[in-house]
């Protein structure tokens, strides 16, 4: 039923929690996996074109691009069939759920996999939550790893 499965990767504990439940997810169901990472880019506050903004960015994926390599390793490792895709948050007000939404329909998965934190009350409301936001806008299968 589920033969491409996206999981949402940050580096997080809950993140890797999420990538090891997709894992066995693809073992059992001989799925292929798209290890999706996106950039947070804040962009919206600073002329795009200067050097601070260019550097901040190029440092951001390049950190996401090792987050990638680091879960391709234990994909690999699982001898599971994956791929990756970085990603950005290019326009303004665009939210990672957004980005991890767009490439979950692009690939196009037919589950994504996400980890989420489980925070509550005031902790939530100030800080959100990336697990949440897909949930509301998703249009695919959603499986949620809560984190310790």
């Amino acid at each position: 039923m589920y033969k491409h499965i996206l999981v949402a990767v940050d580096g997080s504990d809950t993140s890797r929690a999420a990538l090891t439940e997709a894992i066995n997810l693809a073992q059992d169901r001989k799925s292929s996996l798209r290890l999706v990472h996106a950039v947070d880019l804040p962009l919206p506050y600073s002329d795009v074109s200067a050097p601070t903004v260019l550097t901040y960015r190029e440092a951001l994926e390049a950190e996401g691009r090792k987050v990638l390599e680091d879960c391709s390793a234990v994909v690999r490792a699982a001898g599971v069939q994956f791929d990756t895709q970085l990603a950005a948050c290019e326009k303004p007000g665009q939210k990672v759920y957004d980005v991890i939404e767009a490439e979950a329909k692009r690939w196009p998965a037919d589950l994504v996999v996400v980890g989420t934190e489980g925070r509550r009350g005031i902790r939530r409301l100030f800080l959100g939550s990336v697990a949440e936001g897909l949930a509301r806008i998703s249009s695919k299968p959603l499986l949620l790893i809560r984190g310790g």
